[in-house]
């Protein structure tokens, strides 16, 4: 009949519980939690809910936010089906291995959802189902039982079990039919069933020494399951007094994890009976559990319960010990006593941090209040022991909030900066209120990924270069560096040339700069004396988006180099057949006297362009000497008839570079009497002297003649000026010539004054005046002379006072410009070589200009000293009007 009721109970009981299944899910709002109850045992895909419909959610974007579902259980038990947001089974739900004996079995999930965040608590109920039958410990019962037993005794029976609960657990004991014995049914604390046999008549041992019975265990299921056990009873021989315990029921209280070995219990009974019938034993009666049997002992002699195994509160939080004492003697009858053991909690149980989700690299401009985890914690203890609070360090940019119970959020709450801290190693504490208080630690990692929020820098503030001329073409002139504190592509640099124009001409025509590593290369060799700086901007920017960049100036100075030789400006050499240029010398002349002077020029600048001037050769090296700073040849000692009448002299001219540059000049010497009416042809090898009685008289006449003509045109000057007024005035009264926009212009004279016109003309004078800031004039002789006189009248604009230099003979060559930035230093010391430029555009020029430029070459001080001299000697006296004489003129027959 049973194995029926097992063959036919499984499917009847399946469908009642399917149609349960499917009318007891609801939905509960409150506080944004679903609650579903399903049935145990449920196969693999079994339907448990529409979480998404519940939720209303839309269906396309569950893949998109993510929609995942996290348990709290070690076994994943359901899933979602994201395409129509169907709850299954997963796995197949058994409530006994869930939760044991609890008549309340659940699980919970948390239901996550990104972009935005919501979190959902979502509860599965596991409803029993009737799919264990009551069993009991063994097949059959052996009873001993006294013949002497009153009518009305008790008998306990070992219980059955059954792991199902509720209405599908054990319900009632059923006993086969007997004279003698019936069964009364008793309840637990816990509502579990128990079954004692109670002796209805008195037994006959001689006419039945035996009894069998039926005990059979039913339960509530339907259909219902049922397990069976044999009792036999054997009847015994009075043994008239049984054993008597101090109390029928025991109350103690137990620490959870009391060591084993820990007495719980001393048990005390007593016999009447002497000898054997008083010697007691103490065992677990038949109503002890086998779990209570697995935890428990109970010392046979002493009576002593004691810890067996493990103690948990979070298991069972107490439990019920069935203890029997039994005589020795013949036909011994047991008593029975119960002891309720409450197990006290202990905070044993450290919290458990769970990470539900987790959101890095974070951007570092994210603002305040991104989510950058989602942290579930759990305490299996009680009580306080089992309530969590979590903190994180204080001086971290996060902050938890606490979303449910035990549910926690990370958030930002400042703005995060990649470039002081990278990555953060947050260490989140989750304490239980226990005494003393349990805490577990645990460590998110959070990397906060780049935003390109930093230009680059450069390490200097600007860059220096110096460079020497004549630099190899491609060669590296410096290298510029800078730093970007972002990473990855942000932090990648290029380097580049801001475009910018140098003498006309774009900068990346001159240099150029490796965009990776930023060195600078010169795309040409320089030339001091035509460039002596340049300024250029590098420009470094890297590839975040948008490019961030910045500049910096390199100031790059040519330095001069030794690499012009001196040019020989005075004395011209005579073109025809390359000879070399001529002097005469007077045979009366006195030591000391100033034959000639030579005059070089160098283009290069500061030490390279200082000159010195050395003898080479000559013809009587007692004769003749040159000054080595000057370049003035003068006689040693009077002149004797011994001499020889024709002298060549080779000077030297040696600038102070490293390594020094030379050039040399030979310059033909004749010895006269008198100096001749025109100068003696030197391409003849004869030493024939050309006498002249009226040598002195001419060069008086000549003298005159030039002092009277300066001073005339002093006079135009400063009336001209006084008329005028003004610096610009006085530059269109003399207009420029030559092409060259320079300083030197011809005077043409005005028709209201007739005089001067006439007074030039009559002297064979030419007068240039230059035009400009410092009102300079020439003035040039035109004889019989090959060669010209130049004189230059400066007449500043703040001064009435005029100023005039009588200088070297005028020679295209010898047109000079005087140094702008030692202007006011060497107003009288001499003139510089002829600007390049303005040689080149002036097409008047002879062949033999020299085209060449050195703003320092100046007048020594002893050329100036000796100007000075020559100037008051030949000053007039009158106007404040000043002349100076250079003592390189020759005077020559007119």
């Amino acid at each position: 009949m049973d194995t029926r009721g097992r063959e036919k109970g499984p499917s009847g009981k399946w469908h009642a519980v399917c149609r349960l299944a499917l009318f007891t899910c609801f939905l509960d709002a409150v506080r944004g939690q679903i609650r579903y109850s399903i049935p145990e045992e449920l196969e693999h895909g079994a339907f448990v809910g529409n979480i998404a419909e519940d939720l209303g959610l839309d269906l396309d974007k569950l893949s998109a936010r993510r929609f995942r579902i996290v348990s709290g259980a070690k076994k994943q038990y359901v899933e979602v089906n994201l395409e129509n947001g169907v709850l299954f089974v997963n796995e197949r739900i058994d409530r006994e291995e869930l939760c044991e004996q609890s008549l309340s079995c659940s699980f919970h999930l948390q239901v996550v959802i990104e972009n935005p965040l919501e979190l959902y608590r979502v509860e599965v109920e596991i409803l029993d189902v009737n799919d264990n039958s009551p069993a009991f410990p063994w097949t059959e019962f052996n009873l001993d039982i006294s013949e002497s037993a009153a009518p009305g005794s008790r008998f306990p029976l070992e219980s059955a079990q059954d792991l199902d609960v509720g209405s599908n657990s054990l319900r009632t004991y059923l006993l086969s039919v007997n004279e003698h014995f019936l069964l009364d049914i008793q309840t637990r604390s816990d509502g579990s069933k128990f079954a004692e046999l109670v002796l209805q008549s008195p037994l006959d041992r001689e006419q039945q020494g035996a009894h069998q019975m039926v005990l059979t265990a039913v339960d509530g299921g339907a259909p219902e399951r049922s397990g069976t056990a044999q009792i036999d009873i054997t009847v015994l021989d009075a043994n008239d007094n049984a054993p008597v315990f101090d109390q029928s029921f025991y109350r103690v209280r137990l620490a959870e994890n009391a060591p084993k070995g820990t007495v719980v219990i001393k048990l005390n009974a007593s016999d009447l009976d002497e000898g054997p019938n008083a010697d007691i034993t103490y065992s677990f009666s038949g109503h002890a559990p086998i779990k209570v049997r697995q935890l428990f002992s109970v010392d046979s002699r002493t009576g002593e319960i004691k810890v067996k195994g493990v103690i948990d509160y979070e298991k069972a939080r107490m439990h019920e010990i069935y203890v029997q004492a039994k005589d020795k003697g013949p036909s011994a009858v047991a008593v029975h006593c119960k002891v309720l053991v409450n197990v006290l909690d202990r905070n044993d149980n450290v919290p458990e941090v769970i990470l539900t989700s987790v959101s890095t690299p974070v951007q570092e401009d994210a603002p305040p209040g991104t989510v950058i985890a989602v942290i579930s914690v759990m305490d299996k203890d009680s009580g306080e022991n089992g309530n969590v609070d979590c903190e994180i360090p204080n001086q971290v940019p996060f902050q938890l909030h606490s979303s449910f119970k035990n549910y926690y959020t990370l958030v930002t709450s400042d703005f995060l900066d990649r470039e002081a801290v990278a990555e953060y190693n947050i260490t989140l504490t989750a304490r239980d209120m226990g005494s003393p208080p349990l805490f577990t630690r645990k460590t998110i990692l959070v990397q906060v990924s780049d935003v390109n929020d930093n230009a680059p820098h450069f390490k200097q503030p600007s860059y220096t270069v110096y460079l020497t001329e004549n630099n190899a073409p491609g060669a590296s002139i410096c290298a510029v560096a800078a730093q970007d504190p972002d990473s990855g592509q942000n932090a990648y640099l290029s380097y580049s040339i801001v475009e910018g124009d140098i003498l006309g001409m774009s900068v990346s025509t001159y240099v150029s700069v490796n965009s990776d590593n930023g060195n600078i290369y010169a795309l040409r060799s320089f030339d001091h004396e035509r460039l002596k700086s340049l300024q250029i901007t590098v420009r470094a920017q890297d590839a975040g988006f948008p490019p961030l960049s910045s500049n910096v100036s390199v100031n790059v100075f040519v330095l001069d180099q030794n690499d012009n030789a001196p040019v020989i400006v005075a004395p011209v050499p005579v073109p025809r057949n390359d000879t070399a240029p001529g002097e005469a010398v007077p045979r009366s002349v006195d030591p000391g006297y100033l034959v000639t002077k030579i005059s070089a020029a160098d283009a290069d600048a500061g030490q390279n362009s200082r000159l010195f001037y050395q003898m080479l050769q000559a013809t009587d090296p007692s004769l003749f000497s040159v000054a080595l700073y000057t370049g003035e040849i003068r006689t040693m000692r009077p002149l004797t008839g011994e001499d020889a009448t024709r002298h060549r002299l080779v000077i030297l001219v040696k600038d102070n570079g490293q390594p020094a540059l030379s050039a040399t000049v030979s310059i033909i010497l004749s010895v006269v009497d008198s100096l001749p009416d025109s100068r003696p042809d030197l391409d003849d090898l004869s030493l024939i002297p050309h006498h002249s009685s009226h040598f002195a008289l001419y060069l008086i006449v000549s003298l005159g003649a030039i002092s009277f003509t300066f001073l005339v045109a002093i006079i135009v000057l400063v009336a001209v000026r006084r008329l005028k007024g003004r610096p610009s005035d006085r530059e269109s009264n003399f207009p420029s010539v030559g092409g060259g926009g320079g300083c030197c212009c011809c005077c043409r004279p005005r028709s209201e004054a007739p005089t001067a016109t006439e007074m030039f003309k009559k002297t064979n004078l030419n007068v240039r005046m230059s035009a400009g800031a410092s009102g300079c004039a020439e003035a040039s002789g035109n004889g019989a002379l090959p060669q010209v006189y130049c004189y230059q009248m400066c007449l500043t604009p703040e001064s009435s006072k005029s100023d005039f230099m009588f200088l070297k003979p005028c020679s295209p060559v010898m047109s000079v410009q005087q140094n702008n930035a030692k202007s006011t230093d060497y107003l009288t010391s001499g003139w510089s070589a002829l600007d390049r430029n303005e040689l080149t555009n002036n097409r008047a020029a002879t062949p033999n200009e020299l085209k060449y430029s050195n703003k320092d070459w100046t007048l020594t001080k002893n050329q100036r000293n000796s100007a000075y001299k020559r100037l008051q000697d030949f000053s007039p006296g009158g106007g404040g009007s000043q002349l100076l004489v250079d003592s390189s003129v020759h005077a020559a027959p007119l």
